[in-house]
């Protein structure tokens, strides 16, 4: 089994925020899939079911990014889950908007979300890394990770969204292969 993992904050304040693009993409693949909402407490929401034929948990943190490790360590611990069979989806601020990276271990580059599950399971599993670019400067971090996207922003995340969520199953076998999908898909020409 596998155990898909997206970041974001819970209060209502930050949806569709850049920090909360691991929600907006596990919302999709929910949806698309058709998973069942089996747990729901104070600290998460675990939802239930196949993307293909791989059987999946998806979680959704409730607790503050910096918080996510332990919910995870609990999930992992509990449903007995080997590190190589988790995929945390995160924002990224290396990478331009809308670009799309998968990674396994390595530094967390700064991301309090990742920080906080590597102090608790260590690095070692995968991750989609989903470009928000940067703002510039490193003191206008903090602000700019909690903005909404511009209208063209979010139009280019929702269509790259939409198409990781389309070949998302390719991740079980070939991260390669799922990359040169989303390539294939382009950009999106709408604006």
């Amino acid at each position: 089994m596998w155990l898909i993992c997206g970041l974001g904050n819970p209060d209502k304040k930050y949806n569709h925020t850049r920090h909360n693009l691991g929600y907006d993409v596990i919302e999709s693949l929910i949806s698309l899939n058709e998973f069942n909402l089996i747990k729901k407490d104070k600290s998460k929401n675990l939802y239930k079911g196949k993307i293909n034929t791989e059987e999946c948990l998806i979680c959704k943190p409730l607790k503050y990014m910096n918080l996510s490790g332990p919910v995870i360590a609990e999930i992992i611990k509990f449903y007995k889950i080997n590190i190589k069979q988790i995929i945390i989806i995160h924002d990224d601020l290396d990478l331009e908007i809308g670009k799309i990276k998968i990674k396994v271990g390595g530094s967390n580059a700064g991301h309090n979300g990742l920080s906080s599950i590597d102090e608790c399971i260590g690095n070692n599993y995968k991750r989609i890394r989903f470009g928000i670019g940067h703002p510039g400067y490193k003191d206008l971090v903090s602000k700019y990770v909690l903005e909404k996207f511009s209208i063209k922003e979010r139009v280019i995340v929702n269509y790259r969204i939409k198409i990781l969520t389309k070949y998302f199953s390719l991740i079980f076998k070939d991260d390669g292969l799922l990359l040169t999908k989303i390539a294939s898909e382009g950009e999106y020409n709408g604006l």
